[in-house]
């Protein structure tokens, strides 16, 4: 007989049996744990674990937060839910229980290596169950799952049985990586691309380039640089701390670096990575606005990162979410992720789904944006 339970802190799962679980996975024990430490306001989590006697079968992470119903709607509509949101806000921000976690990229379930895809269906279907009952003694309105994968068909199965619906949301790149130089990869470019990169790599190349395990001596500075990155974001779910950076270096050694991007002795680029033998996964960019299109930050990054799976022997280039008709120009492939939601109250639920095209993430794909004025990549 599996049980289910629900626990408020990754530490009440040794690192061992989760990381079990997610073999060969980047955001493992140790990032969520930082996550956890890392004082992000308005987010406590959760931890659900399926056990046989005992033995760990299966876990996810989850979140509890306030979704504020203007998080991804744009123009004249935004302006007007904002304005709404400060004279009712208990009625536009929705206390909700969401799956995955606020700062990873997709939402994985982890299950014993061992398992079938039955089994998986069963235990994800009792962790949803699980969900549903702690939503109702907490009084959570909203039910979510955050970037699930679209190619694991569970999903699928599962979440409908839980009158969960699907929305599209953003979907992550990735980059093969079987060039021996970076001049192969630029040649496996189109001729327009292969000459704007060169450009742009030359542009840079008065750039000093740092690996860093650390930010000791730049810690202001790089939260200056995200935190302005932060107020040109097109929308955001989270505001991150300094202890996030500082946590996830610290508590990820070997795994987790930042690479800094100096002008003379100034700071005007920091890119967080985490890679392992077999991928490199780029968490977040922050740039100095006044010197990104004078040096082209957004490619010359780009460009970092490839270099370094090159020497590095690293095959897999993950490029996270934004930007996609940038990435794929670039020649990433695309993988598609989900939101899974229902409002607990039938009636606003309704409501909900006469109008969730307005929240629909994908819709970001058709903005006209230029790469060097969005400095996040996440």
């Amino acid at each position: 007989m599996i049980d289910v339970t629900v626990h408020p802190s990754i530490d009440a799962i040794p690192a061992a049996e989760w990381d079990r679980l997610f073999p060969h996975e980047l955001e493992d024990h140790a990032y969520l744990r930082a996550i956890e430490r890392a004082g992000l306001a308005g987010f406590r989590y959760l931890y659900f674990a399926v056990r046989d006697e005992g033995r760990l079968l299966a876990a996810v992470p989850a979140f509890v937060t306030d979704y504020r119903l203007d998080t991804t709607m744009q123009g004249a509509m935004r302006h007007v839910v904002e304005a709404l949101t400060k004279l009712f806000p208990r009625l536009f921000r929705i206390p909700m229980l969401s799956l995955g976690s606020p700062v990873t990229e997709r939402c994985r379930v982890g299950y014993a290596p061992e398992s079938s895809a039955e089994q998986r269906a069963a235990w994800l279907d009792a962790i949803l169950a699980q969900m549903e009952t702690v939503a109702a003694r907490e009084k959570f309105g909203m039910l979510a799952v955050k970037d699930a994968p679209l190619e694991e068909p569970v999903w699928q199965q599962v979440c409908p049985r839980h009158g969960l619906r699907l929305l599209p949301g953003l979907p992550g790149a990735t980059l093969e990586i079987p060039w021996h130089d970076l001049d192969g990869y630029l040649e496996s470019l189109g001729t327009s691309s292969r000459k704007d990169l060169r450009r742009k790599r030359r542009a840079g190349s008065a750039l000093r380039i740092e690996w860093r395990t650390s930010l000791d001596g730049i810690a202001d500075d790089v939260q200056r640089l995200y935190r302005e990155t932060l107020v040109h974001a097109e929308f955001s779910f989270e505001e991150l701390t300094p202890a996030y950076f500082e946590n996830v270096l610290r508590d990820m050694p070997g795994r987790a670096l930042c690479v800094t991007y100096h002008e003379g002795d100034k700071l005007v680029a920091f890119n967080l990575v985490l890679r392992d033998a077999e991928r490199l996964l780029d968490k977040f960019l922050g740039m100095d606005y006044a010197a990104m299109d004078r040096y082209n930050l957004y490619h010359v990054s780009w460009l970092e990162n490839i270099r370094c799976c090159i020497d590095r022997h690293i095959g897999v280039y993950e490029a996270g979410q934004g930007l996609h008709r940038e990435k794929l120009r670039l020649g990433c492939s695309l993988h598609a992720n989900a939101l899974w939601y229902h409002h607990r109250n039938r009636l606003v639920d309704g409501v909900f789904a006469r109008f969730e095209r307005l929240a629909r993430m994908d819709r970001f794909d058709d903005l006209p944006v230029d790469p060097e004025s969005s400095a996040r990549r996440a």
